[in-house]
């Protein structure tokens, strides 16, 4: 069995223009795509499509069978054209199964993955309850290199925003990045000293905190997970970092027996997620950190699915 699970340490700093730090433990499953019909019977407390301590539900993930909210300066809905944003693309109705609709999501832009693997980081509904800050998609070609990687941004608002970062993207994970995403003049190329990543500097175009504004950059910097987990993802205000996350784990095997005793370790996890979340944002207030309304730009919030009433207006203008 290919997939696994991560125990993992979270930490967020932010610098500006208030520091605040903290650090967490929570941990991952690593699913292969491929596994999820034999995945329940082999792991008691998991199942797919059925209710469970950990229950795996298709339609909570990359929703592309449904509109894209898209809105342009004067709130009108335009094709989104921002670097790791979805391109045009027809509503598949039904949902295509998951894989599928990760394929057609990479082959839109212009990424085959047929024949591939895709590894999706996650957190499945624990008790019925689905929280993910952030959920990441490893994909694979059919001779088992990487091809491409999503990453999926759900705001505590219930909306979700999938970045691409595809095989261009794809270079030496310490390499610097002009404020356009690109490699800068004189950058190193992958090599086989330092790690490669999927790597990709981006307008957020997303309400994600209200102590961010939506116009920051996002600096994804996305390690493949093997024995060990590593991923970072800065926020950039022009050339200055203002907050970074990193997310760094140990592999564990996908078995009952370590799915039960992390249960223990970690209890009700998606409900302590969301408290953290919102134990800090207060202590942030507390701090006197600027704070932006999400009804403020709503124009600027775009290429993101199940908008929130809040942008409803900018639809209708």
């Amino acid at each position: 069995m290919k997939s696994c699970l991560y125990e993992c340490h979270v930490m967020h700093a932010r610098f500006s223009p208030r520091a605040h730090r903290f650090l967490y433990r929570i941990f991952l499953f690593a699913i292969d795509l491929d596994e999820l019909e034999t995945l329940p019977r082999q792991v008691k407390f998991f199942s797919r499509e059925r209710r469970n301590l950990y229950s795996f539900r298709e339609l909570d993930y990359l929703p592309t069978n449904e509109p894209m909210h898209s809105a342009g300066s004067a709130g009108v809905p335009t094709a989104s054209s921002e670097a790791g944003a979805t391109p045009p693309h027809p509503i598949q109705t039904p949902a295509l199964p998951l894989k599928q609709r990760v394929e057609a999501y990479a082959a839109a832009h212009g990424v085959d993955l047929t024949g591939g693997r895709v590894v999706l980081l996650t957190l499945p509904r624990v008790a019925g309850y689905l929280f993910n800050p952030v959920s990441f998609y490893f994909c694979y070609d059919r001779h088992g290199a990487p091809a491409a990687a999503i990453a999926e941004v759900t705001n505590t608002f219930r909306e979700v925003k999938p970045y691409f970062l595809g095989p261009d993207t794809w270079r030496n994970a310490a390499a610097p990045l002009s404020p356009e995403g690109s490699p800068s003049a004189g950058a190193p190329a992958v090599n086989t000293v330092r790690p490669a990543a999927f790597r990709l500097r981006v307008p957020k175009h997303f309400y994600v905190s209200p102590y961010s504004d939506v116009d920051v950059a996002f600096d994804f910097v996305l390690r493949l997970p093997d024995g060990k987990l590593s991923i970072q993802i800065d926020d950039y205000v022009g050339t200055e970092r203002t907050l970074t996350s990193t997310l760094s784990g140990i592999q564990r095997p996908l078995t009952s027996g370590r799915l039960a005793w992390l249960t223990i370790k970690y209890p009700l996890i998606t409900l302590r997620v969301i408290s953290l979340i919102h134990w800090h944002a207060f202590l942030l207030w507390l701090k006197r950190v600027p704070w932006f309304s999400k009804s403020a730009r709503a124009a600027d919030q775009r290429g993101l699915y199940r908008p929130h009433q809040s942008l409803q207006p900018s639809d209708a203008a």
